[in-house]
C-alpha cells in the first residue's frame, strides 16, 4: 500500500480540501455566465454595474452563511425574510427620529438574533421540525412587521447607513463595504467550519443527532445557537438592504429572500438532507442567483426568467448531490 492511499494514522484528523469539486464547478459556471454577459451586454463588465450587484449580494450572503449553518444541521428557517422586514422596519422608524449609526446598528443585530433566538428555543428545546416552526413564526414575524408598518410606507430614511450603501461614501476603493463585510463573515465561517470543534459538531448534528448527542455534543445548545446567529446576520442583511435602497421603505421589503438564500445554500452544494456544506459555496451560489438576475434586466428579458434560470440551477444541484449521496453509500 502506498503513502497516497494509506489509512491517517489514529488521533490524526482528515481535513476536507479546502475548495471543492462543487466550488470550483460553480466558479466556472459563473465565469461562463459572466463572460456571455460582457458580450451581450458590455455594459455589465462596468462598476456602475458591478458595484451594485456587489452591494445586492451582500445581504444575501450574509443571510447564506447562518442558513448554511443551519441546514448542515438538518435544519432550515423559512422566516427569515420576514425577519429581516421586521428588523428593517423598526431600524428605519428609529433612524427617522435621529438615531446614531452604532446604536442603531445596534438595535437591528440584537432583534433579529431575538426573533432567531425564538426559532432556535422553540425547535431546540420544543423539540418540533424546523419547517414547522419556521412556517408558523415567518406568518407571526410578517404580521408584526405589517403592524409596525401600519399601512403606511416609512419615509425620508436619512442616510445613515451610507457606509453600507451604493454611494461614494459605502466604498473604498471601488469596492462597497457591504461586500466587503460580508467576505470577512464568509471567510469566518468558513474557518469555524474547517477548524473548530464547534464547526465539526453542526456536521455530526446533521448526520445523525443521536450519535452526536452519545458522543457528548449539546445538540440542543448547537441548534439554539446556529439559529440565534442566522437572526443576528438577517439584522446586518437589514442594515445593508435599507442603506442600498432609497429613503423609503415599504411593506415588501424582505419578501421573497428566503427562497434566494436557500436557493443560494442549496445551489452551492450544502445537502438540504444536512450533515454537508460549504458557507463558501453558499456565497458563490448567491453570486450565481444575483448574477442571474442583474443578467435578465440588463438583456430586457422578462423578469420570470430569473425565477426559471434559479429553479433549472437548484434542480440540477439537488440532483447532483443525490448522485454523490448514491455513490457515497454504494462505496
Amino acid at each position: 500500500m502506498t503513502a497516497a492511499t494509506q489509512a491517517p494514522a489514529r488521533g490524526q484528523r482528515v481535513i476536507a480540501p479546502p475548495v471543492t469539486g462543487q466550488e470550483l464547478v460553480l466558479v466556472a459556471v459563473i465565469a461562463v455566465v459572466w463572460v456571455l454577459l460582457a458580450l451581450f451586454t458590455p455594459a455589465f463588465l462596468t462598476p456602475e454595474s458591478i458595484q451594485p450587484l456587489l452591494v445586492r449580494l451582500a445581504p444575501i450572503g450574509v443571510m447564506a452563511v447562518g442558513m448554511t449553518f443551519i441546514i448542515i444541521t438538518a435544519g432550515i428557517d423559512i422566516s427569515v425574510a420576514a425577519n429581516l422586514m421586521v428588523c428593517a422596519v423598526v431600524t428605519a422608524k428609529l433612524l427617522t427620529t435621529g438615531l446614531a449609526f452604532l446604536p442603531a446598528l445596534l438595535v437591528a443585530l440584537l432583534l433579529g438574533a431575538l426573533l432567531g433566538a425564538v426559532n432556535g428555543v422553540l425547535i431546540a428545546y420544543g423539540r418540533v421540525p424546523a419547517i414547522i416552526i419556521t412556517f408558523g413564526t415567518a406568518n407571526v414575524f410578517q404580521f408584526v412587521g405589517l403592524r409596525i408598518f401600519n399601512s403606511q410606507t416609512v419615509n425620508n430614511i436619512p442616510p445613515t447607513f451610507a457606509f453600507f450603501g451604493q454611494g461614494p461614501a459605502g466604498r473604498t476603493l471601488g469596492v462597497p463595504h457591504s461586500f466587503v463585510i460580508m467576505v470577512l463573515i464568509v471567510a469566518a465561517g468558513w474557518w469555524y467550519l474547517r477548524h473548530f470543534a464547534g464547526g465539526r459538531h453542526l456536521f455530526a448534528i446533521g448526520g445523525d443527532p443521536r450519535a452526536a448527542a452519545l458522543a457528548g455534543v449539546d445538540v440542543r445548545r448547537r441548534t439554539f445557537l446556529v439559529y440565534t446567529l442566522t437572526g443576528l446576520l438577517v439584522g446586518l442583511a437589514a442594515c445593508f438592504t435599507l442603506a442600498g435602497g432609497t429613503s423609503n421603505l415599504d411593506q415588501n421589503v424582505g419578501r421573497g429572500q428566503e427562497l434566494a438564500v436557500i436557493a443560494a445554500v442549496v445551489i452551492g452544494g450544502t445537502s438540504i438532507l444536512g450533515g454537508r456544506g460549504s458557507v463558501l459555496g453558499s456565497v458563490l451560489g448567491a453570486l450565481l442567483v444575483q448574477t442571474v438576475s442583474s443578467g435578465v434586466t440588463q438583456l430586457n428579458w422578462p423578469s420570470q426568467l430569473s425565477a426559471f434560470f434559479v429553479g433549472v440551477f437548484i434542480i440540477i444541484a439537488v440532483g447532483a448531490d443525490q448522485l454523490r449521496e448514491r455513490r457515497r453509500r454504494g462505496r
